[in-house]
């Protein structure tokens, strides 16, 4: 797991930047804005198949979308200014919970 967790990781710089680069196309625009996304969205998408290759799919995506949810939303409060609801907030948390329970389960049901 502590692969999955180092290629997890990267996947996770990458897809931030990648829509952090989407949200100055959104905002200003620039088709070179758009490529780079793009471009960066495709070697995430790389990065997170050498996760799954590690821990399956289902624990590969689940561990995937909250350390995406995470990281970008904490990324749009500090670096863009966005501000999120309690209930928002709450959501964050239980789908860490919840993504938590789903990474340390031991596999019952093959």
């Amino acid at each position: 797991m502590s692969n999955s967790f180092l290629w997890l990781g990267a996947s996770t710089a990458v897809f931030m930047a990648a829509n952090a680069v989407l949200k100055l196309y959104a905002t200003g625009g620039g088709i070179g804005r758009l490529i780079g996304a793009l471009a960066l969205f495709c070697l995430g998408n790389w990065l997170m198949a050498q996760v799954m290759r590690g821990e399956g799919l289902g624990v590969a995506i689940a561990l995937s979308v909250v350390f995406q949810m995470v990281a970008i939303t904490l990324m749009a409060v500090t670096v863009f200014g966005e501000r999120l609801a309690g209930s928002q907030w709450l959501g964050l948390v239980m789908a860490v919970v919840a993504v938590g329970l789903i990474a340390t389960a031991q596999g019952g049901g093959k």
